[in-house]
């Protein structure tokens, strides 16, 4: 059976703007069905390595292929199989639901029949059919993010982009919209997302890539990644009692701050059920190492107790 040659392949992928190195070295396979999730702090290369994808932006060295093309030379075939739900809906207000999309119809070259026959499927399956006549700034911002979706599913790409997908959104709407993406990836179809959110992360991608000041810092299953960078389980406890919970400190113990509370990590669930009485308090949450955790942990966010 033929191995289908991946939708992305990236290696040594760099960018400079002047001095600046906003990609180093980035790899990337990305195969059919897939969904790889991208990590960072704001400013970590994210949007920049995207920007490459599209061809929107020329890297500076490495090399990249898009279903075969590279996006220096072959942008327009690229985005034949290319849907993007960027970070900003960019809806015409003025127009209706439909009117929007049977323009971004024409604009992607489907004929009148096709658009109006998809428009009413993504419609449908969005929960959207009953607000086709309204303007756009009569619909919530929910909706206005799921008819982005609605907008990026109309020539049934093969590769779908999602920046930033479920930002601002009620937990109802964004669980909607995961469920989506599933159904995307069940009918073989492949997913990019950017998030924020860890938990919409594990939840969608089979795959994450870290990146921190243009270069990748991890890269895994979230499954894995918790597994060698943060196992374990974490007890959140006051700032208050940070200075008794160091002084019982354990070999293979951990302890950070993040925020305005005091954390720590130990191999086993039962060390920090122990610890509370020990020091005579009550943890505001004890949980399972989390992605978050490896997160903060391989982008310096997780603070050392001496810092």
């Amino acid at each position: 059976m033929a191995i289908s040659p991946p939708i992305i392949r990236a290696q040594g992928v760099t960018k400079r703007f002047g001095n600046f190195v906003a990609l180093r070295d980035m790899d990337l396979e990305l195969t059919k069905g897939e969904c790889v999730g991208l990590l960072g702090p704001n400013g970590a290369g994210k949007s920049t390595f995207i920007g490459c994808i599209y061809g929107v932006v020329r890297r500076t060295a490495g090399t990249l292929e898009v279903f075969g093309h590279d996006p220096n030379t072959g942008a327009r075939q690229i985005k034949q199989n290319l849907g993007v739900v960027p970070q900003e809906n960019a809806l015409d207000e003025e127009l209706t639901v439909r009117e929007n999309m049977e323009l971004y119809a024409r604009f992607g070259g489907l004929s009148r029949t096709t658009a109006r026959k998809r428009i009413d499927e993504l419609l449908t399956h969005m929960a959207l059919e009953h607000k086709g006549d309204a303007t756009i700034k009569m619909l919530s911002g929910g909706m206005k993010r799921r008819l982005t979706f609605v907008r990026a599913l109309l020539a049934d790409p093969e590769l779908l982009i999602l920046d930033e997908p479920t930002t601002g959104l009620d937990p109802a709407v964004r669980h909607l919209l995961w469920e989506k993406v599933h159904a995307f990836r069940h009918s073989g179809k492949t997913v990019l997302v950017t998030t924020h959110y860890m938990h919409e992360a594990e939840i969608l991608c089979d795959r994450i890539i870290i990146l921190d000041r243009g270069s990748v810092v991890g890269c895994g299953s979230p499954q894995a990644l918790i597994a060698r960078e943060t196992p374990g389980f974490v007890g959140v406890f006051s700032t208050e009692t940070a200075n008794q919970l160091r002084s019982h400190l354990q070999p293979g113990w951990r302890f950070f701050l993040q925020g305005h509370q005091a954390c720590i990590r130990t191999p086993r669930l039962e060390d920090l059920l122990d610890l509370q009485v020990t020091v005579g308090t009550t943890a505001r949450q004890l949980r399972p190492a989390n992605l978050e955790d490896v997160y903060l942990k391989l982008t310096g966010r997780e603070l050392d107790d001496e810092e």
